[in-house]
C-alpha cells in the first residue's frame, strides 16, 4: 500500500458503484439458463449471446472499467479527465448499454440493439476521454501505460467491431464480411486485446504488490506486448480476407497461454507470504486460462466449451480476485478520509478477511463442475442446476461485500459514540 499514492485517488464512489454493480450482471448470466434450458444448445442461440454479453461487458466490463479508474491514478500517475460527473456518465452508459444489449439479443429487437450500440459506443468513448490523455501525458512507468493504452485502443476496436453487429441484427447496416466472421474477430479483440492486454500490464504492478511476485522482465513483456495486437492485427486480416478462422484462434490461444504461463511460473518462483486468497483465486483463474487456451482451437462442443471456461470461469477468476482486494482497499480508503489522521481505523483484511476470501473462491470453484457438466451434456437439468450454482456464487460475493459495508458502518458509530 506505500506505493499508492492516496491523494491521488479518484472520489470511492467513482470506482466503488462499477465494482458493486458487477456481481449484479453475473446474478443476471445465472438467472438466463434458469429461465431458458435451450442456452448452451449453441453459441448463436439469442439466450446465449445474452448471457456471454452479461458476462464480458456486464460483469467484466464493471470490473475493468472500475479497477482502472482507481488504479489509473492511484497506482500509475495517470490524471483523469471529467472527475467524479465523468465517471458517473460512464458508469450509467455502460450499465444501461449492456442492459439494452442483452434484452435486445435475448428478444432479438431492432430497435432495442439500435440503441445499445449507440448507448455502449458512448461508454467505451467517454472512458477514452477521461484516460487516454493522462496515459500520454504522465511520466515514468512506459511499459504499464504502453500496455494500458494498448489495451484501451483495442477496446474501442472492440466495440466498434460491436457496434457493427447490434447495427446489422438490427437491419440498419449490410456488412461486407458474414456475421460469424466479424463475432470472431470481435471476440478475439475483445478476450485477448481489451481484457488480456488489459491484465497483463496491471499484473506488472499488481502482482508484485500484492503478492510478492518479482517484476516481469521488461524485455518479455515488451515482446509480448508487441505480439499480441500484431498477431490479432494479421489473423484477422485472414479471417475477413479468406474466412480462414484458425489463425485467429492459434494466435488468441498463444497470447493467452503465454501470459498464463508467465504469471504462474511467477507465482511459483515467489514465496508464499501473504495475500493467499489472491494468490490462490488467481492461481485458479490463471489455470482456467491455460486450460482455455488449448481448447480453443479444438472447437468442441461448437465453442461452448472453451467460451465458458474462458469467459465464465477463468477471467472472472482473476477479475474477482482484484475486485475483493480493491473493494476492501476502497471500504479502508473511505474511513480513512472520514476520520482523518487522529483515528487508527480498521485494516484492510479486517474489513474484509481472509477466510470470507477463501470461502468464495470455495464457492466459485464448487460451481465450475456444475457449469462445465451443462456443456458436455446439454439438457434442461443441467443447465438449470448452473444456472443456480452461477447465480448462487455471485449472490454470496454480493453478500460479503454488504458485510464488508457492515463492519465499515459499526466502526464509525463506535467512533462517533
Amino acid at each position: 500500500m506505500a506505493k499508492l499514492a492516496l491523494d491521488a485517488a479518484p472520489a470511492v464512489a467513482v470506482p466503488l458503484r462499477f465494482l458493486l454493480t458487477a456481481p449484479c450482471w453475473g446474478m443476471a448470466a445465472g438467472v438466463l439458463p434458469i429461465v431458458d434450458a435451450d442456452l448452451l444448445l449453441s453459441r448463436w442461440q439469442p439466450a446465449t449471446l445474452a448471457a456471454t454479453h452479461a458476462f464480458t461487458l456486464g460483469l467484466l466490463g464493471n470490473l475493468l472499467f472500475g479497477s482502472l479508474l482507481q488504479f489509473l491514478p492511484a497506482a500509475a500517475g495517470v490524471r483523469l479527465r471529467g472527475g467524479a460527473r465523468s465517471g458517473l456518465a460512464v458508469y450509467l452508459l455502460l450499465n444501461g448499454g449492456v442492459a439494452l444489449l442483452t434484452a435486445g439479443l435475448y428478444r432479438m429487437q431492432p430497435a432495442l440493439l439500435t440503441a445499445a450500440a449507440c448507448v455502449v459506443a458512448a461508454a467505451f468513448t467517454l472512458l477514452a476521454a477521461m484516460t487516454a490523455p493522462g496515459l500520454l501525458q504522465a511520466q515514468g512507468q512506459r511499459l504499464l501505460r504502453a500496455g494500458l493504452f494498448t489495451a484501451l485502443i483495442a477496446a474501442l476496436l472492440t466495440a466498434a467491431l460491436g457496434v457493427t453487429l447490434a447495427l446489422s441484427l438490427s437491419g440498419h447496416l449490410l456488412p461486407s464480411w458474414p456475421l460469424p466472421d466479424l463475432t470472431d474477430t470481435h471476440a478475439a479483440w475483445g478476450i485477448a486485446g481489451w481484457m488480456l492486454l488489459t491484465l497483463g500490464a496491471v499484473a506488472r504492478v499488481v502482482m508484485p504488490m500484492f503478492q510478492g511476485t518479482a517484476v516481469p522482465p521488461a524485455w518479455a513483456q515488451t515482446a509480448w506486448l508487441g505480439f499480441v495486437p500484431a498477431a490479432l492485427l494479421a489473423a484477422s486480416t485472414v479471417l475477413l480476407a479468406s474466412g480462414q478462422a484458425l489463425p485467429l484462434r492459434v494466435a488468441v490461444s498463444v497470447a493467452v497461454l503465454a501470459f498464463a504461463a508467465s504469471a504462474l511460473w511467477l507465482q511459483w518462483r515467489s514465496p508464499a507470504t501473504r495475500n493467499h486468497a489472491l494468490r490462490a483465486w488467481w492461481r485458479s483463474g490463471l489455470l482456467g486460462l491455460a486450460a482455455f487456451a488449448l481448447l480453443l482451437p479444438l472447437r468442441l462442443h461448437g465453442d461452448l466449451l472453451a467460451g465458458v471456461v474462458g469467459i465464465g470461469i477463468a477471467l472472472p477468476l482473476l477479475a474477482i480476485g482484484m475486485q475483493l482486494e480493491i473493494v476492501a482497499f476502497l471500504g479502508w480508503l473511505d474511513l480513512h478520509r472520514r476520520c482523518g489522521r487522529g483515528l487508527r481505523v480498521p485494516g484492510v483484511h479486517q474489513l474484509l478477511p481472509e477466510i470470507d476470501k477463501q470461502r468464495l473462491l470455495c464457492a466459485f470453484l464448487a460451481a465450475t463442475p456444475v457449469q462445465l457438466a451443462a456443456v458436455l451434456w446439454p439438457v434442461a437439468h443441467t443447465a438449470r442446476a448452473a444456472g443456480l450454482a452461477t447465480f448462487a456464487s455471485y449472490a454470496l460475493l454480493t453478500f460479503a461485500f454488504a458485510g464488508l459495508r457492515r463492519r465499515s458502518r459499526r466502526f464509525l458509530a463506535r467512533a462517533a459514540a
